[in-house]
């Protein structure tokens, strides 16, 4: 009998509207490159939409592993800054998307469950340890809704360099990045212009890695896969 893959849960966007078919309704959503991605990699995908932050903890006992997805700008008053022009508005929608994944996030780390943070959940993944974001840079997005791409080096000695050992080509789509790293937090991989492109938690006792580009909208599957093979 083949051994069961780990389920890997995946938090969803959370939108007021969205339209398919003959529906204009408010709508869970995520593109599709994330379960794709996580059964190439071995594991068995489950959408986690927004829910009671209280509950994140019961969620995450049913989960063998958890994916935090990119999304929107985190409101910037959850690291204590005023929020620039060009951040994200924030809504009603985005408020209870933000504390529905950090409350996993924390739920996560107690319970040393694997965690994976994409772009967005790799900034909440900093911000929960008390780290901060630069609200604005160029460069590391292309015009609206067209991935861009450049290289990462991993910074040798890390799990993301366990993983990848050699300076990769990666999808981007970010206009956000770690300004100060949080408490225990270790920067594990940057761009050629100093950004912060991957980072992990040494002490949080398990795989806590966030990157931030998108491994869904490419063929890599190395990092999932790590995370896949610490759920199991």
């Amino acid at each position: 009998m083949s051994r069961t893959r780990p389920l890997i849960g995946i938090s969803t966007y959370l939108v007021d509207e969205a339209r398919w078919g003959q529906w204009h309704l408010p709508a869970a959503l995520l593109p599709a490159g994330y379960h794709r991605l996580t059964q190439r990699a071995g594991g068995l995908a489950a959408l986690l939409p927004p829910d009671d932050p209280a509950r994140a903890a019961e969620t995450l006992r049913r989960l063998d592993g958890l994916i935090v997805a990119g999304g929107p700008d985190l409101d910037p008053a959850r690291y204590g800054a005023e929020a620039d022009a060009r951040t994200d508005p924030v809504t009603p929608t985005s408020r209870e998307r933000d504390a529905w994944e950090l409350a996993l996030i924390d739920a996560a780390l107690a319970a040393e469950l694997p965690l994976l943070g994409v772009c967005r959940g790799a900034q909440l993944l900093n911000v929960t340890r008390g780290g901060t974001l630069c609200q604005h840079m160029e460069g590391h997005r292309q015009r609206p809704g067209v991935f861009g791409a450049h290289e990462i080096k991993p910074v040798p000695g890390t799990r993301l360099a366990a993983l990848l050992p050699e300076a990769v080509t990666v999808p981007a789509y970010h206009h956000q990045a770690v300004a100060e790293l949080g408490t225990g937090v270790i920067a594990s991989a940057y761009a050629a212009d100093g950004v912060v492109e991957a980072l992990e938690l040494p002490d949080a006792g398990g795989f806590a890695l966030g990157v931030q580009w998108h491994p869904e909208m490419g063929e890599d599957v190395r990092v999932v896969r790590g995370l896949v093979e610490a759920a199991g």
